[in-house]
């Protein structure tokens, strides 16, 4: 099986119970083994959720098997296989999501994308190849353009309109079926402190920082039915990052060493058991300190406030457009 993860080291404890006790909860991008997603649903099957929506596109096999293993120990849990990037799809998802969670909605939807990057130099140009003509080198650098490209537009499509279309979908539901929705978006600290090779990744979780705002405004009156916020995360353990695991290098501007899943799970959950209108709007990053041996996680609120200065040289000589066209 594919599963491999250790199901109690995800029970935490009762004092962060109210997190996920009771409720239905759904998790984009929870298939792939050892992943952010996958350590979420353990989260919440570990502590007392009444069902769990494990989503996947391409993960299907780590998918399954997670949903057995938690079948296994009693947990409603199910599967669900659906692009998020595709309309259609998370449309026909809509009903049989309903279905699996006794004819509602999720309590709590938390969107996570497992993608990222590879990696290029953004902006660089490729080295020259001893012996390479520039006819091969022009073709080369074409291609490494289109793949480098390529990788960013999916990161940026999955965790972007994905997080949209998820959010358009569920929120809608939840405002007409008048049953309040808790939306989760999970994001990175390199939202804000860019790391270098991955353009695409860092700037779609600037943007996903935008959307609790952007939905609010959005529903209006009926904000109250849902709440939103972010969650901006350090370097964690996984299949992607795993390779870098032990290169301070790439994490160690940040924290001591990378944090396990059932780590930042419990991290997550701490934050969750927070009422949802104290968490509403806001972007919320997880701190890591102290050494690998004793470390410290602890929470802080991220404010995106735009500030708007007037320009010296633009007021003094303001442009003056005359009216045209108006009547004698």
């Amino acid at each position: 099986m594919a599963y491999s993860a250790d199901f109690d080291k995800f029970r935490f404890p009762a004092a962060l119970a109210g997190a996920f006790a009771g409720k239905r909860v759904f998790v984009t991008g929870s298939g792939k083994d050892h992943g952010i997603g996958q350590a979420l649903i353990l989260a919440a099957a570990a502590n007392g959720a009444a069902c769990v929506g494990v989503h996947f596109h391409r993960s299907y096999r780590d998918g399954f098997d997670l949903v057995a293993a938690l079948r296994a120990r009693g947990v409603k849990a199910f599967a669900l296989q659906a692009d998020v990037t595709n309309t259609r799809d998370l449309w026909a998802s809509r009903s049989y999501m309903i279905e699996q969670m006794d004819g509602k909605g999720p309590d709590i939807l938390i969107c996570n994308s497992g993608l990222t990057e590879k990696g290029y130099r953004f902006g660089r140009a490729l080295s020259a190849l001893e012996g390479e003509s520039r006819a091969e080198r022009r073709a080369r650098v074409r291609q490494q353009y289109l793949d480098d490209i390529a990788e960013s537009s999916m990161v940026m499509n999955t965790k972007i309109e994905g997080f949209v279309a998820m959010t358009h979908l569920w929120a809608a539901e939840a405002i007409y079926h008048n049953q309040p929705l808790q939306m989760l978006y999970i994001s990175s600290m390199q939202a804000i402190e860019p790391g270098v090779a991955v353009p695409g990744y860092v700037v779609a979780n600037w943007a996903v920082l935008r959307l609790p705002e952007v939905l609010k405004v959005n529903l209006g009156r009926s904000a109250n039915m849902v709440s939103a916020a972010c969650l901006m995360l350090p370097f964690i353990r996984t299949g992607m990052t795993e390779e870098y695991a032990d290169n301070p290098k790439v994490f160690g501007r940040w924290q001591p060493r990378m944090l396990e899943p059932f780590e930042a799970a419990h991290g997550m959950t701490q934050l969750l058991c927070r009422p949802a209108e104290e968490l509403n709007l806001g972007n919320f990053k997880l701190c890591v300190s102290g050494s690998a041996e004793d470390m410290k996680l602890t929470w802080s609120r991220v404010r995106l406030e735009p500030r708007e200065e007037a320009l010296d040289w633009s007021a003094g000589e303001p442009l003056r457009l005359a009216q045209t066209g108006a009547a004698a």
